[in-house]
């Protein structure tokens, strides 16, 4: 490991990178999702009549939530296709 090429440890460690970053800006927002559902769910138990505000709520929060994770995906997608790393460095 101490003769490899710089370019290519900088390939393995943006590939270590990419990959647990895309665990957990998945997993993180997926977990805030289930938890809003969750309290959603209880809220419209309570108080059935406040069911459409509820939901409408739920909704866009879900999509501001799920853009979370896509832009971590398109974040990462950019380090393991067009490593701009290699270039500023190398």
């Amino acid at each position: 490991m101490t003769d490899m090429d710089p370019k290519t440890l900088v390939t393995i460690v943006t590939i270590i990178v990419a990959g647990s970053g895309i665990v957990l800006g998945t997993a993180i927002p997926a977990l805030a999702e289930g938890r809003a559902v969750n309290k959603a769910l209880e809220s419209i138990a309570r108080q059935p009549e406040m069911a459409r505000d509820i939901r409408t709520t739920l909704l866009i929060s879900m999509a501001l939530l799920e853009s979370t994770a896509i832009y971590v995906l398109l974040v990462m997608l950019i380090l393991l296709f067009a490593n701009p790393l290699i270039d500023r460095f190398f």
